[in-house]
């Protein structure tokens, strides 16, 4: 929906506008509608505006209201209800949008309001009687918030480009994110980033920075993954699939009905983004807009999934969008959907989502994603291989996942960042926690509430944003994967994987679609590197920035360049190392570099 920014100096004053111009250039695509401004003695915040709801200037941000002033992104889904709640307990309200809510809520509740929003969001709270910053994230990390602590004060943005223009930031790569970066496809779990000096809140936390510059956190909400034990809440298979069908029909409206705007859908041509489609017509919805890419086939690989997207256009009739890509057009905007990462990415659909997202954004401003139906609902190939593999929890994990084993990312990496096997201990201190009952509850449950986060929907976010785009996720709708996490794991691993959802769409989506092989969003080029790719590629991890870096040992980079293909040069999920690599550095020189 917006970016926003701020700062908080504890040790005085006064906040600088020319700060907070600064880090709000650099946060202009993610709200291109308007931006506003405030400043007040140590603290000020910056807010560039996507309007979706409530589009008059009453949704202008930041909002002040008395001693409390608020910066805000995303979509607070139940604002309605809310507001209405928040009258009837004396709460007046000058506007209709759901910031104001967030405000009022605070004022109400403090900040245990975090637990009544359903929805995605990043905030913002400066309570000048407390003389307290306080900033919160949703329990999906659906929305970015990033902070960085300077000698005596605290900055946050929505992104990490906001914080390195303004500068004293820590540029230093830290060796935690490097370890997660490369091992773990890319996903650093928060706090950490790749950057010593950028930090991220986690998701289903809030933080308090207090006078004196102390900060500390609280989570508001953790996803417990275990059957009901009380016998009157147990179900049949068929009650199962009514409670989700209904929790999901529930969610795909609140994500439709919480704007301003018309909303249209990402349709892959997979079952998830199908299936929003199937829900949003079984409502009633008229003249959806729907939007499918394709690239050109690699010989192992297509490039498209039209012909299925094309079956669930056929059957609802919707405004259908469709885009093919050649290879020759996309190399040359790589670069710019690098630029538009908050963190290096190394999913091949960045790209895609990237150009998909500037051509819906001529025609819409909000749309539906799948992203989170596989997490959640035991999609993913991998999952019933870790199921039937022995050893402990991280034996069966840690083979099936990880892109590089430890002894492999000591071979990569230059030894002046060696450290320990940071992402075993993580993951095994994850996969153990109370609150599930099985190891694929265990999976699933990391899964969706922290893997998903610096992958997927990072992704998602940051190239829609990057066009003026909002993305909504109704798969990562907080009731839905409560309820999901408690049903039995044969309702997610029959059937070849997603049960529930493949016997929910019966009927829905055309059979084709629900019994195709899993696919993802298809960009062979970044998965089989050859011609210009490979000489793009080469050029960037062999030039003389890479070399002055000395990221990666050169031994190591020089294998990968002379055998891109080898089975060794893929990850236990099919990425390509080479592309890793290549992505990391690439981020670094155009993010990074030009602020040292």
């Amino acid at each position: 929906m917006c970016g926003i920014c701020g700062e908080f100096l504890w040790q005085g004053g006064p906040a600088k506008e020319q700060t907070l111009k600064t880090m709000m250039s650099k946060l202009e695509k993610r709200g291109p509608d308007s931006g506003g401004l405030w400043t007040q003695n140590q603290v000020g915040f910056g807010h560039r505006r996507l309007s979706i709801i409530d589009l008059s200037s009453g949704g202008h941000q930041p909002m002040r209201d008395h001693e409390l002033s608020l910066v805000f992104n995303g979509c607070i889904y139940n604002y309605k209800a809310l507001r209405d709640e928040l009258i009837s307990l004396g709460q007046e309200f000058q506007t209709h949008s759901d910031t104001e809510v967030i405000l009022k809520a605070y004022r109400q509740w403090g900040m245990e309001c975090t637990s009544r929003f359903e929805g995605m969001f990043a905030f913002a709270i400066w309570d000048e009687h407390h003389e307290q910053l306080l900033i919160a994230r949703d329990r999906f990390g659906i929305k970015p918030l990033y902070y960085s602590v300077m000698d005596g004060g605290v900055r946050f943005a929505s992104n990490t480009q906001a914080l390195l223009a303004a500068g004293g930031v820590d540029t230093d790569i830290d060796p935690i994110g490097l370890h997660f970066q490369l091992t773990l496809h890319a996903v650093i779990p928060a706090p950490h980033t790749i950057l010593k000096g950028i930090k991220k809140l986690e998701p289903g936390y809030w933080l308090v920075v207090n006078p004196d510059g102390q900060m500390f956190k609280k989570r508001y909400w953790s996803l417990n993954a275990q059957r009901p034990v009380d016998a009157a809440q147990q179900k049949d298979h068929q009650a199962w699939l009514s409670q989700t069908h209904d929790l999901l029909q529930q969610a795909v409206m609140k994500r439709l009905d919480a704007a301003d705007v018309p909303v249209g859908v990402l349709l892959s041509g997979g079952l998830d983004s199908s299936l929003i489609v199937a829900l949003l017509a079984e409502a009633g919805t008229q003249d959806l807009h729907t939007f499918s890419i394709g690239f050109e086939d690699a010989p192992e690989e297509k490039g498209s999934e039209f012909e299925y997207s094309d079956l669930v256009v056929k059957r609802y009739q919707t405004k259908h969008h469709k885009y093919v890509v050649p290879n020759a057009e996309v190399l040359p905007r790589l670069p710019e959907a690098i630029d538009a990462m908050s963190e290096p990415m190394v999913g091949q659909d960045a790209v895609a989502f990237y150009l998909l997202s500037e051509q819906v954004s001529k025609d819409v401003k909000v749309v539906m994603s799948g992203q989170g139906a596989d997490e959640v609902f035991g999609g993913y190939f991998w999952y019933p291989q870790m199921v039937q593999a022995e050893g402990s929890e991280l034996e069966r994990f840690a083979p099936l996942y990880f892109d590089r084993s430890h002894a492999e990312w000591l071979e990569a990496v230059d030894a002046r960042f060696h450290i320990q096997d940071v992402t075993s201990h993580y993951i095994e201190d994850r996969l153990t926690e109370p609150g599930a009952d099985t190891f694929l509850d265990q999976v699933l449950r990391l899964d969706s509430t922290t893997l998903i986060v610096d992958d997927p929907v990072k992704r998602v976010d940051n190239m829609t944003m990057a066009w003026g785009l909002e993305a909504r996720v109704p798969f990562l709708d907080h009731q839905l994967v409560e309820a999901v996490m408690s049903a039995p794991p044969e309702l997610k691993l029959e059937d070849g994987g997603k049960t529930l959802l493949k016997r929910i769409s019966r009927g829905l989506v055309p059979d084709e679609v629900i019994d195709r092989p899993k696919g993802y969003f298809p960009m062979p080029a970044l998965k089989y590197v050859r011609g210009e790719f490979y000489e793009f590629m080469k050029g960037i991890l062999t030039s003389p920035r890479a070399q002055e870096r000395r990221l990666f040992n050169p031994e190591y980079v020089q294998n990968l360049l002379d055998n891109p293909e080898a089975p060794e040069s893929f990850t236990a999920i099919k990425g390509s190392k080479l592309w890793h690599c290549a992505l990391l550095e690439l981020w670094l020189q155009r993010n990074v570099d030009p602020y040292n």
